[in-house]
């Protein structure tokens, strides 16, 4: 004895089927805002005429030696450094990555451990830092990401 197959089972297994790919696209796409870190650039074929001037750029960063890591300590930044010329100026820009557009300017204080610690708070979240040193005629810059 077979069962009849009904308009019913068959609305209800186009229902279940078209709720796993609806669920599935929501599911995607929660992932990928999450993990987007935003533009890069604003205009790629603009960038590819800048991009040997950068490789030139990144060489002479590189011979200098220098090196910062920020990280985040409460509600501060802090800036481990090595090889940095004591008079060089540092400072730092953070913005986030996503959303409302949230630029920052932050400033450095040393601190009793030989790291930079900055002046202004560091606000929960998600950050790209950009830092910031000149010495003379030497200018210096890394991003990374935090939080």
């Amino acid at each position: 004895m077979s069962k009849e197959f009904t308009g019913r089972k068959m609305a209800a297994i186009l229902v279940a089927g078209f709720g796993v790919v609806i669920a599935v696209n929501f599911t995607m796409a929660a992932v990928a805002s999450g993990s987007f870190s935003g533009v890069v650039v604003e205009n790629s074929y603009v960038a590819s005429q800048k991009f040997n001037g950068w490789l030139e750029k990144a060489e002479k960063q590189k011979a200098l030696g220098w090196t910062a890591q920020p990280a985040r300590d409460g509600d501060r930044l802090t800036l481990a450094t090595a090889n940095v010329p004591e008079y060089a100026r540092i400072s730092a820009e953070i913005r986030r990555p996503l959303g409302q557009p949230d630029t920052r300017t932050l400033s450095f204080l040393n601190a009793a451990d030989g790291r930079l610690v900055s002046q202004e708070e560091l606000p929960a979240g998600r950050w790209i830092v950009r830092v910031f040193i000149e010495a003379g005629q030497d200018s210096w810059s890394t991003e990374d990401r935090i939080g």
